[in-house]
């Protein structure tokens, strides 16, 4: 089994971020659409792909989106990742064994989920890929209705796809 695919309903959420604080799915969806972000932090692909992901969390900033890591670590390592990686928004961590990943069907990381509203499952991406981060940037400049910017820079070295 892989990850979950577009239009099937994501399972809900809840798990606490490093310092204790619950995040749900469910009271995300409330406010409009989701992207789930799911990663380890020894993971270079994962890495790589934190900085775009922060980078479109910035070009969204003041919308109706809520972006959500979900970190497959403790809370000691998620904490030096983020500070690493310069990400602001929330990073839940998946409890002991996983439930929620395995909910999700992962079996690879990072995966990125797109989530509408209504809790159905839009975009489904494993490992880094370059036109996936584009349409999560373009769906994501929708929901908010900004126009689209550029995720990648001029003179950026990226490719296409890094499997995770």
């Amino acid at each position: 089994m892989g990850a979950l695919t577009s239009g099937t309903t994501a399972p809900d959420i809840s798990l606490k971020d490093p310092e204790g604080k619950t995040a749900t799915l469910a009271a995300a969806l409330e406010k409009g659409p989701a992207l789930v972000a799911f990663f380890k932090v020894s993971c270079p692909t994962c890495q790589f792909t934190f900085p775009f992901l922060e980078r479109m969390y910035e070009n969204c900033a003041g919308g109706n989106i809520t972006f959500l890591g979900v970190s497959q670590d403790g809370a000691a390592d998620t904490r030096e990742f983020v500070a690493e990686f310069g990400t602001k928004f929330p990073v839940v961590m998946d409890e002991r064994g996983y439930p929620v990943s395995n909910e999700y069907g992962l079996t690879n990381v990072p995966s990125l989920f797109w989530i509408r509203p209504d809790g159905r499952i839009a975009i489904s991406s494993v490992g880094f890929s370059k036109a996936d981060l584009e349409k999560i940037s373009a769906e994501a400049a929708r929901a908010t209705g900004q126009e689209v910017k550029p995720l990648f820079r001029p003179g950026e070295v990226v490719p296409d796809y890094k499997p995770g």
